[in-house]
């Protein structure tokens, strides 16, 4: 080999990052490059103390024309239910049959016009016009000949008589057509009549007996209807009427009835109707027991109110006392102890009903009544489960899609439905069963036209916001919502009009972290959009806390604070975790490198925080840091003030919080690529801490630190400071201990080694321990054996890949330089 009798000169460690072609183990390795993502706590969203339906923080809370949370319902305030019969109930048809004017030659209808008997012979001749029609319904148009015999007459069949009729009625020399009849002389003209009536007789004759068939099974059913129901009234209904009524009397729950005793009457109510089929507005005594139920509201039991609500809404009530009922059913669903009684109910049923049904134009309290019930039964988890079980999410889903073209008028009420409608929702998507029907209904696209629709309206904007921070945490519903179209720029317009409300802007800055941590698509989306980083830049600037530095007084904000301390610091954490994740885009990350906005505000930040109150962030704070010092452009923002960042890593490497520490370590590794860091870190001695963070054993805190010091070993000056610090030893004890389970952190060991040994291991290494390292290297340097251990293939796969790449080119660079060494001692 002709380079064999040289000495290779040693080279400082930078990361690869203009390669165009990943290696396999660059792919599966992401975690422990220099680009990472940040992760986060969600936003913890505190439960309301009492169960209304507006909480204190929503922007209705303080408004006038709200509705309240807090009524009382009596009898009094329900309508007396009309008595009238439902409209189900069918009246018995009427015998007499209308009929109407014949038409004549020219379509005209033809009026005829009374006269006086002309000739004895005009009485025996068949009668026309009104009264002949009048007649047709009930008995034959003529009178008989005066040769037949009336009993003959009789005995006839009724075929046999219309037959006779039509003979008598049709004169000889007209024939019978088919089409309408042509037009005669006016001498004929009532004889043309009286036979197109003739013909026609036959067949209405027919049809006249079918309906009087009809009429008498219609009236029979009916009959028999009425004497089923009068039957069940008066042996079951109106007995247990008759009890209710006088426990009213009473003006209270008897000692001998009591509560359990009322609502097993309510129950034996409902049942007796329900099996007679008579539910709805079919009842004949609905109106009676609608006022007696209507009086037991009245006494105030929680249990029986419920049953009340059931029977009531069975039995179709509508208008005012719809929405009494619908009041009632909320009312009790305050009460978290009423929980209980709700679980087995068909009064969730019915509440689902409802919604599918009423129209906001004309029920819109309704509506809202009954979705703020929803949405506090469903915190309770059992109810919660069960609603899931009756397809509650489909209804909200149809629920949603109506109320989309509302109309200006119903806009308010409208507004009110869909905080208590995204509220329930937000409770809904806690339960893994939801989530799915979250995708397959379509919701989150529903859910994003809502906020747009409503981008004004704080409640329902912080509601969406809170639904989508809880569904972004999981892959499928994450992946949806990323493509959604015009999401991000949605979410960016909101954090601009509602920057100031704290909850709702938490809550979106962690949904579009959660999109871009595992997205590189959505990292270019979310940057590509009209004045993203300008927004996101606005916020920070405005939730930066300055009140801990005099020389950045709080006005620079303009406005007071939204939020304590915590809060911001919170937002601020989300914020620069969004920042962070786009960084790692390899078309976002060169320009927000030289963003010197948001440089500036990220020092700012270190500079006015502190790891033992705010560590999340400054930890955060680090780790964007870390991944824009990934560019090292000339000229850059960051690189020109390296120094300054440098310096306050020192803060954090220097601090009791081990994840402070590693995210510094991990700058390092990359400002001390610049000759003016390496020498700072030498001057300020932080190279015997780095040095000592070799004894961690933790794998992730060796590799940064190994980074740095091959960094640092590549200034020859450098070495001798580090070689004093016994940094041999502890590269080779971590390199056995550690080595074979992280063929990365090994290559990184031996880079390091040979960066110190510098091509000369004499003097760097005594002979024992180079004759200790050429024994490691020889032995990882047996393929078979280093992977013969993993059993899983792909992980086998991942591991060879880092042996070729990353541990073998150096390793057997090393073994080469002390090959001599051993072989002269």
């Amino acid at each position: 080999m002709a380079s064999a009798g040289k000495p290779e000169i040693s080279s400082p460690f930078f990361p690869r990052r203009n390669s165009l072609i990943k290696t396999s183990a660059e792919i599966v390795s992401e975690v422990r490059q220099s680009l990472r993502v940040q992760s986060t706590q969600r936003p913890f969203t505190p439960r309301d103390a009492h169960r209304q339906l507006f909480g204190t923080s929503s922007v209705r809370a303080s408004a006038d024309n709200r509705p309240p949370s807090a009524f009382s319902l009596h009898a009094q305030n329900f309508d007396s239910p009309d008595s009238r019969p439902g409209s189900g109930t069918r009246l018995s048809p009427l015998h007499h049959k209308p009929t109407f004017p014949i038409p004549g030659a020219n379509g005209d209808p033809v009026h005829i016009l009374p006269k006086p008997p002309a000739d004895p012979l005009e009485v025996r001749r068949p009668l026309i016009g009104p009264r002949a029609r009048l007649r047709r319904a009930g008995s034959l148009p003529i009178m008989p000949p005066a040769e037949t015999d009336g009993s003959e007459r009789l005995n006839q069949r009724p075929e046999q008589r219309q037959s006779s009729a039509k003979q008598r009625l049709v004169p000889d020399h007209v024939a019978v057509h088919s089409g309408p009849l042509r037009p005669v002389p006016n001498t004929t003209q009532n004889e043309s009549k009286i036979s197109s009536q003739g013909v026609d007789l036959e067949v209405k004759a027919n049809v006249g007996a079918k309906c009087k068939a009809d009429v008498k099974n219609n009236d029979s059913r009916l009959c028999t209807e009425q004497d089923s129901q009068s039957l069940v009234w008066n042996n079951r209904i109106a007995p247990l009427l008759e009890q209710l009524e006088a426990i009213v009397a009473g003006g209270q729950m008897g000692s001998e009835v009591g509560d359990d005793g009322l609502c097993n009457l309510c129950e034996r109510l409902y049942d007796a109707m329900a099996t007679a089929d008579i539910l709805g507005r079919r009842c004949k005594g609905r109106s009676k027991i609608l006022r007696t139920l209507f009086r037991l509201i009245d006494l105030n039991s929680a249990q029986l109110n419920l049953h009340i609500a059931k029977i009531c809404i069975q039995l179709c009530v509508s208008g005012n006392n719809l929405l009494n009922i619908c009041k009632l059913v909320f009312k009790l669903s305050r009460s978290e102890s009423n929980d209980d009684l709700f679980q087995d109910s068909p009064v969730l049923d019915s509440l689902l009903d409802i919604l599918s049904t009423e129209d906001v134009s004309s029920s819109g309290e309704v509506l809202l009544y009954c979705v703020g019930t929803l949405k506090f039964l469903s915190g309770n988890t059992t109810i919660l489960k069960r609603l899931l079980d009756k397809n509650c999410v489909g209804v909200f889903h149809k629920l949603i899609q109506r109320l989309q073209p509302i109309e200006e008028t119903n806009m308010t009420i409208a507004g009110h439905i869909l905080v208590q409608l995204t509220a329930t929702l937000r409770n809904l998507a806690d339960h893994p069963e939801s989530r799915p029907l979250f995708v397959s209904f379509g919701l989150l696209s529903d859910l994003c036209l809502l906020l747009q629709q409503h981008h004004k309206d704080q409640d329902i904007c912080t509601n969406i916001s809170r639904i989508f921070s809880k569904l972004s945490s999981y892959s499928e519903c994450r992946l949806t919502l990323s493509q959604t179209p015009g999401c991000y720029q949605l979410f960016l317009e909101v954090l601009s009009q509602h920057h100031q409300k704290q909850d709702l802007v938490v809550r979106l800055l962690f949904t579009l972290g959660n999109i871009t941590a595992k997205s590189d698509e959505a990292r270019l989306q979310l940057f590509e959009c009209d004045g993203s980083v300008d927004v996101l830049l606005q916020i920070y600037h405005r939730y930066q806390r300055r009140d801990n530095d005099k020389g950045h007084p709080q006005q620079h904000t303009g406005t007071k604070l939204p939020g304590g301390p915590h809060q911001c610091d919170d937002v601020l954490v989300k914020l620069v975790r969004v920042m962070a994740n786009m960084c790692i885009h390899r078309s976002v990350g060169p320009a927000l490198a030289n963003n010197a906005t948001f440089i500036q505000l990220l020092i700012e930040t270190l500079e006015l925080r502190c790891v033992q109150e705010s560590e999340e962030l400054t930890v955060n704070s680090a780790a964007t840091i870390n991944n824009l010092s990934f560019y090292q452009q000339p000229n850059s923002a960051l690189r020109n003030c390296h120094l300054t960042i440098a310096k306050l890593m020192m803060k954090l490497l220097l601090s009791s919080s081990m994840d402070a520490v590693l995210e510094a370590t991990r700058v390092f590794g990359n400002l001390t690529q610049s000759s003016e860091v390496r020498d700072y870190i030498m001057q300020s001695k932080a190279h015997q801490f780095i040095v000592t963070l070799l004894d961690s054993k933790s794998p992730d805190v060796c590799f940064s630190a190994c980074g740095v010091l091959t960094n640092l070993s590549s200034d020859i000056p450098n070495r001798d400071s580090l070689a004093l610090e016994g940094i041999a030893a502890k590269l080779m004890d971590c390199l056995q201990d550690l080595g074979q389970g992280d063929w990365q952190l090994a290559g990184q060991l031996c880079q390091a080694l040979w960066n110190l040994a510098g091509g000369c291991p004499e003097s760097f290494l005594d002979q024992e321990q180079s004759k200790a390292l050429l024994d490691i290297l020889t032995a990882y340097l047996d393929k078979d054996e280093a992977l013969k251990w993993i059993e899983n293939e792909d992980l086998k796969d991942y591991h060879r890949a880092c042996w070729e790449l990353e541990f073998f080119p150096v390793a057997q660079k090393l073994m080469k330089v002390l090959q001599p060494l051993t072989l002269n001692s």
